[in-house]
């Protein structure tokens, strides 16, 4: 075959969403008989899957295709035929090259809109963006309105802000803000409920009232007092959950690697360190770094502003950047300090590790990780990972959704909920 298969076949072109299209669009059934015997449909998503080969087709080795499944494949082909791209759908003999295309590149966008589901869109608007070169249309108002946003278009976006025209930048600030408000009301109740929760318990009394009594810790402070007879414990001291203060009781540095590797994660981050900020009993920070550190805490209120803020690309000094965050901690016993970041280091090796030793020694509660996103396992320095760890700073790759738990676990200084193959990284690199 001509096409990428490999890359065509993980958009999965079959899975259509009727839903969103029009049935008799997508659905060959509404409009082709044939397509109910299972013979012609499994030939019809092979097809799909593999793409165009004229011998084979000429052959009838594969089913040909006609209505929508032949919008289909076109719109597939002009990503993953391997000549070409969206700006020559349609247009004769396919061949490599964007300029002038803006305005097919917009129908392309539409197009794949139309016969795939959200999330295979995403997908292929990312592949586009890597295979074809399209970066510089995103420069362009009409494509940032014709695009599905998501997180990683955030990153591109980020990327490409200081050369975008002005005519650009308020329609893709408006874009991120999008994407943003979306993930704030998937993530912002349960993180402010969950360290709630945490902070409250982080304040233990000696005489609790009946519904403040912490159970299982006192239970576990009365062992000693266990009557086999009676196969009971006697609880001569109980241990109780405290009541918040509205002053603030923690303080919370995220320290966030903003090289070109880490683009999700500083999405993500951005949103998080908004809604700490957004807590009373948290003196939050966002600190983020490249050779160079940029203390954006003023900035927190609005997360857009904060990513705006950042410089996707450039190197790494986590030295420089883990030096600056200890100038800042006053209450080392009271302080979070989560370093994002894959770990390769362009700065000073062993003054990392020094620094990172000299806060926990100091009763810092130090959290490494080496990405905060959906992306699955991470590239990062092992030999880093594996010193940070045997410093009892573990590392580890933590999804949006565990977030708030590794948050609460730090807070109350208990064992974090590191996951059992967290991002395929060995035992040694958890705690």
């Amino acid at each position: 075959m001509g096409t990428d298969t490999t890359a065509r076949t993980h958009t999965d072109p079959t899975a259509t969403d009727p839903a969103a299209t029009d049935p008799a669009a997508t659905d060959p059934a509404a409009t082709d008989p044939a397509a109910t015997d299972p013979a012609a449909e499994r030939l019809r998503r092979w097809r799909l899957v593999l793409g165009a080969d004229p011998a084979e087709r000429a052959g009838g080795g594969l089913a040909a295709l006609s209505g929508a499944d032949s919008a289909m494949d076109r719109a597939l082909e002009a990503l993953y035929g391997g000549q070409g791209d969206p700006a020559a759908q349609g247009s004769g003999p396919r061949e490599a090259g964007l300029g002038g295309s803006a305005p097919r590149v917009a129908r392309w966008l539409g197009d794949i809109r139309t016969y795939f589901p959200a999330s295979v869109v995403q997908v292929m608007q990312r592949d586009a963006i890597d295979r074809l070169g399209l970066s510089a249309l995103l420069l362009e108002p009409e494509m940032l309105e014709a695009v599905e946003a998501d997180v990683h278009l955030v990153g591109t976006l980020l990327s490409l802000h200081k050369a975008m025209p002005e005519t650009t930048k308020e329609t893709a600030r408006a874009v991120v803000r999008k994407v943003v408000e979306d993930l704030e009301k998937r993530l912002a109740a349960r993180t402010r409920a969950t360290l709630t929760g945490a902070l409250d318990r982080s304040a233990r009394i000696s005489r609790p009232r009946h519904r403040d009594i912490d159970w299982d810790r006192t239970i576990r402070a009365n062992l000693k007092n266990y009557l086999p007879e009676y196969r009971t414990v006697v609880p001569e001291r109980l241990v109780g959950y405290g009541r918040a203060a509205r002053s603030v009781k923690k303080d919370v540095i995220l320290c966030i690697d903003q090289s070109g590797s880490m683009a999700a994660s500083v999405v993500y981050a951005s949103v998080f360190g908004a809604v700490l900020a957004s807590m009373r009993t948290l003196d939050t920070r966002l600190v983020v770094f490249d050779t160079s550190v940029v203390d954006l805490t003023d900035q927190l209120s609005d997360p857009v502003d904060v990513l705006f803020g950042t410089r996707l690309g450039g190197g790494t000094d986590i030295n420089r950047a883990l030096a600056y965050c200890q100038s800042r901690i006053t209450r080392p016993a009271e302080t979070v300090v989560v370093l994002i970041s894959d770990l390769y280091e362009g700065g000073i090796r062993d003054g990392m590790l020094k620094r990172v030793a000299a806060m926990k020694a100091a009763g810092v509660q130090f959290v490494t990780l080496l990405a905060l996103s959906d992306e699955g396992a991470p590239a990062y320095d092992r030999e880093h990972a594996a010193a940070l760890a045997a410093l009892g700073a573990p590392a580890f790759a933590c999804t949006p959704d565990l977030f708030p738990e590794v948050m609460a676990a730090a807070l109350e200084k208990r064992p974090l909920p590191v996951p059992d193959t967290a991002a395929g990284i060995p035992a040694a690199h958890a705690p």
